[in-house]
């Protein structure tokens, strides 16, 4: 078995979802999202993030953690906090030792619905069919456990 996060980045709210690869078959674990109030300063944000993304690690022990790449938008301001929100989404599993592996928007539609531009309605859909069980939180939790899935798409890949 092995036990995969998929890391969905973000400032105000950083999706989570872990699943679990036995043999061929993929098992929802758990997915949520971290949120942080946009009162706070900026530095109390990051350090909410890394600290709450840490006890979800510490909890329930993956050993791999996946984490969609940023994207560069037109809002250098809003590019630059995402930046620094996905510092602390590498840096917790990191600092836990944690093997990371990091994918592109693209490549995660692709592995998941089969076309690199598919909408959201459509990765949740194939989510629902790639683990029955699931319940999705929300928006940035599925967008992590299709992070997780594509992790563990190319796990596969790469090792049989």
């Amino acid at each position: 078995m092995l036990r995969i996060i998929g890391i969905d980045p973000g400032l105000q709210r950083m999706g989570w979802g872990i699943i679990d690869i036995i043999g061929n078959n993929l098992k929802h674990v758990a997915n949520n999202v971290i949120r942080t109030e946009p009162k706070m300063a900026l530095s109390e944000r990051l350090v909410f993030l890394e600290a709450e993304l840490g006890k979800i690690i510490e909890h329930f022990h993956p050993r791999k953690a996946a984490i969609e790449q940023t994207f560069v938008n037109k809002d250098a301001v809003a590019t630059l906090k995402l930046g620094q929100a996905r510092a602390m989404a590498l840096f917790a599993p990191a600092s836990r030792g944690l093997m990371i592996e990091e994918y592109a928007p693209n490549t995660v539609k692709k592995t998941v619905v089969g076309k690199g531009h598919a909408d959201k309605e459509q990765v949740q859909h194939m989510l629902k069919i790639l683990l029955p069980a699931v319940e999705l939180k929300n928006a940035d939790s599925a967008d992590a456990l299709a992070i997780a899935i594509t992790a563990a798409y190319h796990q596969r890949e790469t090792f049989g």
